[in-house]
């Protein structure tokens, strides 16, 4: 089968390479997918550019890269039921702590790692279902229903932004963005009640203003910048739910003005959600899809052999939504 593999740390044009690898026959519990499309997220570019602390060569070999993606199931383990193949699946952790992720014709993978679609879900929105999407869903609902509560969510264009912006409407909150001022009205259409743009000096009163009583859960995706003023419009006992703090890895934390609030901290990566919570944000996922709730927006459709350019523009600034490689 035709892969998009690297053995080496660095540039996306020099080290990602079109190869032939055997294709792999699925275990007793695993399933092998035809794949349709491979998400492409900004963490397997920061991944095989080398740029996680510590980590100086890759694990494996041959690293084939992307952990999301969609397709459809073509045989299974000796363990699984024959019933399976032919289901329309997502993808999630496809290359999470194993070699082998979506940037390939095949994926052979533990069933638990395979989510059967909707009959209504496109294998392009399939695909943006794993980091982005249950990202976005346990950022809005992970302390619960948000009926009735106010919202902020930080980067409200970006992947997980923007299904953030409306997982959050449609599940009855108060919407506050933020964003780049040429994403405003994007950013409005897709739900949110106020948008602001994040580099404003006078956010935090832009803010209070709309939400005089105070914040009840951030999505926050810029922990380390943005930690020396959320606390002021988080209510007591509110939460900060944070998955991202790409331009400051190591924030010094005002600890009196989040402990004096009672403010929760809850950091998540959606690689390891355990079972349960996982379960809740998928049936949330599929629910407002269903329901017409949930448009997943495409940035850009690259072929498998143009992965080096998709990698790239995960990273580009501006970005308007997913990034795919059709395979």
């Amino acid at each position: 089968m035709k892969v998009i593999g690297y053995e080496e740390f660095g540039p996306a044009t020099e080290v990602l390479q079109v190869r032939e690898i055997e294709l792999q026959k699925p275990k007793s519990r695993e399933a092998r997918v035809k794949l349709r499309y491979s998400g492409v997220n900004p963490s397997d570019a920061k991944a095989r550019a080398g740029n996680r602390p510590g980590v100086f060569r890759p694990e494996y070999s041959l690293v084939i890269p992307h952990s999301d993606g969609s397709g459809v199931i073509e045989d299974v383990g000796s363990e699984l039921d024959k019933s399976l193949i032919g289901k329309r699946v997502w993808v999630r952790n496809g290359q999470w702590k194993r070699p082998f992720g979506t940037a390939a014709e095949y994926i052979t993978i533990a069933l638990e790692n395979l989510i059967e679609m909707p009959s209504e879900m496109s294998f392009k929105d399939g695909a943006t279902m794993g980091i982005p999407g249950l990202t976005a869903a346990y950022g809005i609902f992970g302390s619960g229903e948000v009926l009735g509560k106010t919202l902020l969510i930080s980067g409200g264009m970006g992947a997980v932004g923007h299904l953030a912006v409306q997982l959050a409407k449609w599940g009855g909150a108060k919407v506050i963005a933020t964003g780049s001022k040429s994403s405003c009205e994007t950013i409005l259409d897709l739900g949110a009640d106020y948008f602001f743009e994040y580099s404003s000096d006078k956010l935090v009163s832009q803010i209070k203003e709309v939400a005089p009583e105070g914040i009840d859960r951030v999505v926050e995706v810029e922990f380390g910048i943005n930690l020396t003023w959320l606390h002021e419009v988080l209510k007591p006992s509110g939460t900060l739910a944070v998955y991202g703090s790409a331009k400051e890895m190591n924030p010094i934390i005002p600890f009196g003005l989040y402990l004096f609030k009672a403010i929760k901290i809850d950091i998540f990566l959606i690689y390891i959600l355990p079972p349960k919570e996982r379960e809740i944000a998928i049936n949330y996922l599929h629910l407002a899809y269903r329901q017409k709730a949930l448009v997943p927006r495409i940035d850009s459709i690259y072929r498998l052999e143009d992965c080096d350019q998709a990698q790239e523009r995960t990273l580009t600034k501006g970005r308007k939504g997913a990034v795919l490689l059709k395979i």
